[in-house]
């Protein structure tokens, strides 16, 4: 029941979904059904477009996708119209996918798509099989950290899986994953975009990527700053400083009006970094328009 209740809640307060709230709920009252009379089968649920993608009941991190169209609506809306087909596209934590289906089944970017969680992975690599979109993208079963080497992570809890931090215990389900440096990623060609969402873990991701933050092509990053960096002894106001020594800064997107607010500080979950806002501005204004839930955006 308390779930039903966030996802109620989600719903009410989602930018886009609350526009269309009779669409919403009906979405999500057929996929409560749905999910229910199919167990723990995967279900070929459609996305944007032409693109489509495997859901089952729990998989929180492409479900909402359901109910609201864009379950990060900003952030994702924000990919949508700034990536373009010339494009590469770093999906760092991708879970199941969702952000990279966008990125490479929809704008037509290149991707390279990092996932730990060997059980999350296979998901994942069911969704670019659905999508015929092998030749776009790479997809890598590791993690990203400050260097090479191995790291122990949570297993089972969906979005929430993460490392291992050294005073953690109780956890019963924890496996051995493989860690690479987002720079190892950038040798052929640097990205346009990068998202980052790995719980808390960012700080070390950005330690090994320091080639790779001062490429000139490297226009946008996607980072969740949300707190969780505490859980291992971080402080998530230096990323904010390293990005700003780098020439970013921290925005807010409105996807119904294209338009970008500088913030002050970053924002409670996830926040869009940008540089050389004039070339970013001018993609999002000159992208093609997009339908969702019966919304041109």
């Amino acid at each position: 029941m308390q779930a039903v209740k966030r996802t109620i809640g989600f719903i009410l307060n989602h930018p886009l979904a609350k526009k269309h709230r009779l669409r919403a709920f009906w979405r999500f009252a057929c996929w409560q059904l749905q999910s229910r009379l199919s167990g723990s089968r995967f279900i070929i649920k459609p996305f944007i477009g032409n693109v489509k993608f495997y859901a089952a009941k729990g998989l929180t991190g492409i479900t909402g996708n359901i109910y609201t169209g864009l379950h990060e609506f900003t952030d994702m809306a924000f990919l949508l119209h700034f990536l373009r087909p010339e494009d590469l596209f770093f999906d760092i934590g991708a879970n199941v996918g969702s952000y990279t289906l966008l990125a490479s089944g929809h704008a037509g970017a290149s991707s390279i798509t990092l996932e730990p969680v060997s059980s999350t992975f296979q998901i994942l690599s069911k969704n670019i099989v659905l999508n015929d979109l092998h030749n776009q993208v790479t997809l890598i079963n590791a993690g990203a950290g400050a260097e090479t080497g191995e790291i122990r992570f949570s297993a089972d809890q969906d979005t929430r899986n993460h490392v291992i931090a050294a005073n953690e215990t109780n956890k019963t389900d924890t496996i051995t994953v493989r860690v690479i440096t987002v720079d190892s990623l950038s040798t052929a060609a640097p990205p346009a975009l990068i998202k980052i969402d790995v719980e808390g873990f960012e700080t070390e991701v950005l330690k090994g990527m320091a080639d790779t933050l001062m490429a000139p092509e490297l226009k946008a990053i996607i980072i969740e700053l949300n707190g969780s960096g505490k859980h291992y002894g971080f402080n998530e106001a230096n990323i904010h400083e390293l990005l700003l020594s780098h020439s970013f800064k921290p925005f807010t997107y409105n996807p119904f009006k294209r338009a970008l607010t500088q913030l002050k500080t970053f924002g409670s979950y996830n926040t869009i970094y940008c540089r050389d806002i004039d070339f970013v501005n001018n993609r999002l204004q000159h992208a093609a328009a997009i339908k969702i839930m019966g919304q041109t955006i």
